[in-house]
């Protein structure tokens, strides 16, 4: 998104009987190389058709429709009216309903994000609402409705303003004990040997947070790729598959002893890198030496 971003909603946030007036900006900006069907006999564009699965004829714009199948395969119809008339009532509030800690939301639930900027003419308001919940360190949950649809969200302070993060419905949520490979691993048992170790190396691989130093080097390589073959180049190398893989028969325990030493002298050899935290197999109250059953979590 180039130049300074647009506001996409206009509004307040509401809570108790104060009215914040705020705007909301995309905080994301999805970086992406988006690519066109082209015949490459003659290097145009395709343009796609609408047309009838019964007799393949092209549908025209006035006759095409919602259809809702049902599970005996009849569609039912509904028509643009219809929805209309089940829109949320298209109020301008940010209507907060509650208060919870951040840490009680668990990151799945989280969707889109926006930056909640103040009204020119209304700062302090805005102000105190930031310095309030930062010192207070809740989340306001709270309903608004935006082109017609009515979202769920947490409204957050951070670094002196608001974020407002759409969130999913649990309903959307997909329980993992539906999972049967999840179900399976909670059954599997480990020492409290292979533990300690697996502890080992997440120190050795902890650090500080630095989104800055990750990128998306797919997305680079395919623009690289494009400047290329635009400036000429034909020939394009391909990738080395390793083969194995899923199949290959792993000791964990020389695994896990392997990826710790790797990881102590990565942190050595790095330049700017932190002294590697002392690993040591952490104290534990003595027991005896038996296979430790890693329970479900709830």
């Amino acid at each position: 998104m180039g130049g300074m971003p647009r506001a996409i909603w206009t509004g307040s946030i509401s809570f108790g009987l104060v009215n914040i007036p705020v705007r909301l900006y995309p905080a994301v900006s999805r970086k992406q190389v988006h690519f066109n069907q082209i015949d490459t006999r003659t290097q145009s564009r395709i343009k796609q058709k609408r047309v009838s699965e019964a007799d393949g004829s092209e549908v025209p714009y006035e006759s095409v429709a919602r259809g809702y199948q049902l599970t005996d395969g009849r569609y039912v119809i509904v028509d643009d009216a219809e929805l209309a008339s089940l829109d949320p009532a298209a109020t301008r509030t940010i209507d907060i309903e509650e208060f919870v800690e951040l840490a009680d939301i668990d990151p799945l639930f989280y969707d889109g994000a926006y930056l909640a900027g103040p009204d020119k003419a209304t700062t302090k308001p805005y102000a105190l609402l930031v310095r309030a919940m930062e010192s207070s360190g809740r989340v306001a949950i709270a309903r608004f409705v935006m082109r017609t649809k009515q979202y769920l969200a947490a409204v957050r302070a951070q670094d002196g303003h608001l974020v407002v993060s759409t969130l999913v419905y649990a309903d959307e949520v997909v329980d993992a004990t539906e999972v049967p490979e999840i179900a399976a691993a909670a059954e599997v048992e480990v020492s409290d040997r292979e533990v300690a170790m697996a502890e080992q190396l997440i120190a050795s691989l902890s650090t500080r947070w630095e989104p800055a130093k990750f990128e998306d080097t797919y997305r680079a390589a395919v623009l690289e790729l494009i400047e290329r073959k635009a400036s000429g180049a034909v020939e394009v190398t391909a990738p080395v598959v390793e083969e194995g893989g899923a199949d290959r028969v792993v000791d964990l325990m020389a695994a896990l002893e392997a990826s710790v030493a790797a990881a102590k002298d990565a942190r050595k050899r790095h330049p700017t890198a932190a002294p590697a935290p002392d690993v040591a197999e952490p104290a534990r109250p003595a027991r005896p030496a038996r296979a430790k059953r890693v329970k479900k979590s709830a």
